[in-house]
């Protein structure tokens, strides 16, 4: 379902709509003058190896768990992502309840890159409670045209698939009931239930396509803790209260007592 961004915030049908089908499509959420300075932050990840480093932190096995040089909520323009008024609104809306923010992701997708299988993103919290919600934001900075993939998502699938694992092995194939999102404005925002079954179809590249630019940002309902998916979990939070994100507005937004320890995964 598509969201009119008139009113600033969600209708019940909307709220509705979302518990039902797992997903909300925020076309031109982001202003311009914050997409043109998100742009060259993603290029600095990409290009300087902090993206990587990062990554390698989370799953190198003899990694020691300390922060890469910089993270991506320290660069000023994902910083002001995170805490996106009109986003954090519409998540309060639709969760009904407080929530904390879980993690940052960046990426530069180059044309003619390949899929990503289906999959959910849905994290365990220590209550085992599966009613307990968190979403993905994910930020097209320049919107969606079938050119660099297609964002696939079935709807209705986050209320079955909680807690077990995604049929990856199905790679990107075709399913019954999927949606295709493959035309959307720059600033354009797809808000997921973090356990619906979603990926990344490819699609042809003509010639002079550009890069796909791509941000996501997850958040989690209150009510049990979350597993952390960093090992530098604790100084990613304490770093955001020391510069200020969401300073007085969200105050659980960067609060440690809503997370579990971390483990790394297997």
């Amino acid at each position: 379902m598509r969201l009119s961004l008139d009113g600033g915030g969600v209708v019940p049908a909307q709220r509705e709509s979302f518990a039902h089908s797992g997903y909300l499509v925020l076309p031109g959420l982001l202003p311009a003058s914050l997409q043109d300075r998100l742009v060259p932050e993603v290029d600095r990840w990409v290009d300087d190896g902090l993206r990587s480093r990062s990554i390698a932190v989370c799953l190198d096995p003899g990694s020691d768990g300390d922060p890469p040089p910089v993270m991506e909520l320290e660069l000023p323009a994902h910083g002001e992502l995170l805490v996106h008024e009109p986003l954090l609104r519409i998540i309060a809306d639709l969760m009904g309840a407080p929530f904390v923010f879980h993690h940052l992701h960046s990426d530069r997708h180059a044309p003619g890159a390949p899929g990503k299988p289906w999959h959910h993103d849905y994290e365990p919290n220590d209550l085992g409670n599966p009613d307990l919600v968190m979403v993905h934001a994910l930020h097209y900075l320049g919107g969606l045209d079938g050119t660099v993939g297609s964002l696939t998502v079935v709807p209705g699938s986050h209320r079955r698939l909680r807690g077990r694992p995604a049929p990856a092995h199905l790679g990107t194939t075709e399913l019954s009931g999927e949606v295709v999102i493959d035309e959307l404005p720059p600033g354009s925002t797809v808000l997921i239930n973090s356990a619906l079954l979603h990926g990344r179809r490819p699609a042809p590249s003509p010639p002079g396509t550009l890069p796909r630019y791509f941000v996501d940002a997850s958040y989690c309902q209150t009510g049990a803790r979350w597993r952390p998916v960093k090992p530098y979990w604790r100084h990613m939070l304490a770093t955001a209260r020391a510069i200020g994100l969401g300073r007085g507005q969200w105050p659980e937004l960067f609060a440690e007592q809503h997370f579990t320890e971390y483990a790394r995964p297997a």
